[in-house]
């Protein structure tokens, strides 16, 4: 039967203000007795891990903290994490945190389960099968790590973020809690937020969309064109907040099972090579990599201006699309994204890294679910002109 669409998502979903003290009851349901709770020195300082932590006693279990997370986790971080989790004597993993400490959970479920080194189930390795049960609970409102089938870990050997998907890295459960976003900085409220859009609209444009991954795309589209710069300038507005976790959970459920695109291809070198958060890669990508993409799907582009709120409903498709390039561009002045070069990037560094970005890029494969699929000098063209805009 042609046309059969493939759609997973966690387990279990829970959502809303609070729900992060339901964790024990949640995870109690694995028919687990150990747990090892994978944060950041943050998080493990201010109170957050041990409050997951006492849920999870309230419940009868027996939890431990690592708080090793490092951002942007490599694969000798990921190591610490499975030793520590040997240590405990782990039967699950909770990822608490962004985007780094729940990729650095379901890497670490996936090695003590399966053994080896990361960098044997990077792309195109799809893995399946049997690990340690994995839940999630976001603390920032951007990544969606929680309910998809990809964790980034980045070669320590030679700086390449490698991309490792399959059904064994989607979490069991994803716990979604606006009110841990509450404290969230401007910066990294917007930046995360940037990425949660740029799931959902790659996840619409990807060859891989389907129409039950489109369904959440818009969704989460429309919530951010209607709620981001809101949270990004009064970060006190709960309703903001809330809308804006439902977006990335919504867009990380979209690209988990379309995929994302060019954006995301190139975006994972800039920040191996120079350090930069992901989300802001994404912003400094994200116009440009449109405007290149949009003859290969004006209609779908076109959805996503009007979802986001760029485009009238009644307007044409050729004219809105054109309209989501300036909409983007005015989204990231609006949330103060700085110019690559304001980054503390050399122009001599970023030139000489170029080839071997785009080479890593193709790599990952990502490019090649983009409406239009570049080449490697199509690639290179594409970071020339970020960093001379």
């Amino acid at each position: 039967m042609a046309g059969v669409t493939s759609f997973r998502i966690p387990d279990r979903v829970l959502v809303g203000g609070g729900a992060r003290r339901r964790t024990g009851e949640v995870v109690a349901e694995f028919g687990v007795e150990r747990p090892l709770i994978v944060t950041d020195r943050f998080l493990a300082g201010n109170g957050t891990a041990e409050e997951v932590a006492h849920a999870l006693r309230s419940a009868g279990l027996a939890p431990t903290v690592w708080d090793g997370t490092v951002p942007d986790p490599t694969a000798s971080s990921v190591e610490a994490s499975v030793e520590a989790a040997r240590a405990h004597g782990a039967d699950s993993i909770i990822g608490l945190g962004g985007g780094s400490p729940m990729d650095t959970a379901k890497a670490t479920a996936m090695l003590l389960a399966r053994g080896g080194a990361m960098r044997d189930y990077k792309a195109p390795v799809v893995s399946t099968g049997h690990v340690l049960p994995v839940v999630a609970i976001p603390t920032t409102a951007g990544s969606g790590s929680e309910a998809t089938q990809f964790t980034i870990i980045t070669d320590d050997a030679n700086h390449e973020k490698m991309l490792c998907a399959g059904p064994a890295f989607l979490p069991r459960a994803a716990i979604v809690d606006f009110e841990l976003t509450m404290s969230m900085p401007a910066r990294l409220t917007a930046d995360t937020g940037v990425d949660a859009l740029t799931h959902a609209i790659e996840a619409y444009v990807s060859r891989k969309a389907n129409p039950l991954s489109d369904t959440f795309a818009l969704r989460a589209i429309r919530l951010v064109g209607e709620h981001l710069v809101t949270a990004y300038r009064d970060g006190s507005n709960a309703a903001a907040r809330e809308a804006m976790m439902l977006a990335s959970l919504q867009a990380g459920i979209a690209f988990s099972n379309a995929s994302v695109a060019l954006v995301h291809g190139m975006s994972r070198p800039i920040g191996a090579h120079f350090g930069i958060a992901h989300g802001l890669s994404n912003a400094l990508l994200f116009a440009e990599v449109t405007r290149f993409s949009l003859p290969g799907a004006v209609s779908r582009y076109a959805d996503c201006a009007r979802a986001l709120g760029a485009a009238p409903a009644d307007s044409d498709d050729e004219t809105a699309s054109r309209a989501l390039v300036e909409a983007l561009e005015r989204l990231v002045a609006d949330v103060a994204v700085p110019h690559i070069l304001d980054l503390g990037v050399d122009p001599g560094t970023w030139a000489a890294s170029l080839d071997e970005m785009a080479s890593q890029a193709l790599a990952s494969g990502s490019p090649a679910n983009n409406p239009v699929v570049p080449d490697h000098g199509q690639i290179v063209a594409i970071y020339e002109r970020i960093a001379a805009r």
